[in-house]
């Protein structure tokens, strides 16, 4: 019997493929995380099921969120404060004149970094409860320490893995090979969900930390083969004079402080959540795992794709072009950040429930995991073009304002989060209400400090498309409040599933259309951009290929890709 491979499998040429825009490059991340999203939302909808019975289980499922804290803490001081800070920059210029060396740094990079972790994760490993006790609030349980003290050690050889892996991507984003790189969340998504599968009836919670290694060695083991096509060799050296491991360390200390202050939002978060009980933990969470996904889809794919052609621009003698750049891609963020923000804020309780919403899901625990992602969403575009001014930043080499910029806003959150928690009534929406004000904080600071060191910044370019932008969310807002509010008081029974689908499909596609109508009344030219993107899904191979586009030519006047 003969048979073949699907095309596409038997000649896999475009996971491999160059991108040679942002955009271009930003649809595959944006493609990839949809589809990561989706597994995540499925990973949180299982493990809701499956340790959501009972309220033993349900603490045993908050110590788990608590238990991802301080593994990710160490994950993000240590791997991702080099990365995010200069390695892509530095290894873009290095391999332009000498790829063995580009090579060569990332080595020493890796051998040091993984050295530093594995000395500190010793430390935490015998530490666990100890340092769980410290960070968590009177209303979390001993049996809840102990749960994610566990949880905490187990986790900590995923980050091993992770570890790896995220200099891999570096590298790979740095050829501008992003298909590979942004499908290897899917894998550590499916590595958790087949880890509950196979284990949770012999390891209750811990299943879902043993999950979390094999998902984590699956985001790894996908991008070696590609790496090593590209020529990485993995080299044992810790040469500390090789001059862009110099580079980068003087470098990375801003951005490690930045990283640093960063991460005490998620830790005071923990702190502020636990001290109140009633399973806050989670409903913060929750809630922000939805706000995430806007920003990964729209925020976090642009501005990855960009620092790559960004750090090329960034000489003092292209700034004019990196200008145009930074405008024009925070114009796209926000095109499609701003009517994400207000389909969660109206629909919010449909899209609790269809994510969340198994049998064992409270009612009370929906409604405020909902009004959470309400107060929540009103910063989503702000936080997703912080993403890209960010970088920017990065790309001309500053890490010293985005450290100030991050402190300021960390402070207010923490103040907020006080105030809230032990002096007013507002408990967990007090909480919300710090993770946005912080979140707009940052953006204005971003965007006006990036004005002063970029003359000429924030102009009318700027200006009158954002606003543009704002008047057809608002108009959105308007039309899709009232059909909802008509067809789920008159017309579903939002009881059945079904028909809340129905509701959410219904709303969520009048909105958007309301949305496009007037985007093209006021004539918003992202909108042209973008369709023009879409259209060409159908020659699906064709963005992922290489192409003969000049990046300094793109003219998104002209809606050219």
């Amino acid at each position: 019997m003969n048979w073949k491979l699907p095309k596409f499998l038997a000649k896999a040429d475009w996971l491999e493929t160059q991108q040679t825009s942002i955009l271009s490059a930003a649809a595959v991340i944006t493609v990839a995380n949809i589809i990561s999203s989706l597994s995540g939302l499925l990973r949180q909808r299982i493990l809701i099921g499956s340790f959501f019975q009972s309220p033993v289980s349900q603490q045993a499922y908050e110590a788990l969120l608590v238990a991802f804290q301080i593994p990710d803490l160490m994950f993000q001081l240590i791997i991702i404060g080099a990365i995010s800070a200069a390695f892509i920059p530095i290894f873009t210029g290095l391999r332009k004149t000498n790829e063995e060396a580009a090579f060569t740094m990332s080595s020493i990079v890796m051998n040091i970094l993984m050295a530093v972790f594995v000395v500190v994760a010793l430390v935490v490993f015998i530490f666990a409860e100890q340092i769980t006790e410290w960070r968590t609030g009177d209303a979390f349980t001993h049996e809840q320490i102990l749960i994610a003290s566990n949880l905490t050690r187990i986790m900590l050889v995923a980050q091993m893995f992770f570890a790896v892996s995220n200099f891999l991507s570096g590298m790979l984003q740095s050829y501008q090979r992003f298909v590979i790189p942004s499908i290897a969340p899917i894998f550590y998504n499916l590595g958790i969900l087949l880890g509950v599968y196979l284990f949770e009836p012999y390891l209750g919670i811990y299943s879902a930390g043993v999950g979390v290694i094999i998902g984590a060695f699956l985001h790894m083991a996908i991008q070696v083969p590609l790496a090593y096509k590209l020529g990485f060799r993995f080299r044992v050296s810790f040469n500390l004079n090789h001059v862009g491991v110099k580079q980068l360390f003087k470098l990375m200390p801003p951005r490690v402080f930045t990283q640093a202050i960063a991460e005490i939002q998620d830790i005071a978060l923990g702190f502020f959540a636990t001290s109140l009980g009633n399973l806050s933990f989670v409903i913060i969470r929750l809630g922000m795992t939805l706000m995430t996904i806007p920003i990964r889809l729209f925020g976090v794919p642009i501005s990855q794709a960009s620092l790559p052609f960004l750090s090329e621009e960034s000489d003092e003698k292209e700034l004019t072009r990196f200008r145009n750049l930074v405008v024009d891609s925070l114009h796209q963020i926000a095109f499609l950040a701003m009517p994400a923000s207000i389909l969660l804020l109206i629909l919010r309780v449909p899209i609790v429930r269809l994510v969340f919403g198994t049998q064992n899901f409270p009612w009370t625990t929906t409604v405020s995991t909902a009004r959470v992602v309400a107060i929540i969403a009103i910063s989503i575009a702000a936080q997703g073009m912080t993403q890209l001014l960010t970088r920017a930043f990065y790309a001309v080499k500053d890490t010293k304002t985005p450290l100030f910029i991050t402190i300021i806003s960390q402070l207010v959150f923490v103040a907020i989060c006080a105030v809230s928690v032990f002096l007013t009534p507002w408990a967990i929406y007090g909480i919300a209400v710090a993770v946005a004000v912080s979140a707009l904080l940052e953006f204005v600071l971003l965007i006006t400090l990036l004005n002063r060191k970029i003359y000429g910044f924030l102009d009318k370019s700027f200006w009158i498309p954002q606003f543009k932008m704002v008047i057809t969310s608002f108009l959105m807002a308007v039309f899709l409040y009232l059909p909802f509010r008509i067809l789920d008081e008159v017309v579903f029974n939002t009881s059945r599933t079904l028909e809340l689908i129905a509701l959410t499909v219904i709303t969520s596609t009048i909105g958007m259309l309301v949305y496009i109508y007037f985007a093209m009344l006021l004539e918003i030219k992202e909108l042209r951009l973008f369709l023009k993107l879409t259209n060409s899904f159908g020659r699906w191979r064709q963005p992922l290929s290489e192409t003969k586009e000049a990046i300094n030519d793109t003219s998104l006047e002209d809606g050219e890709i």
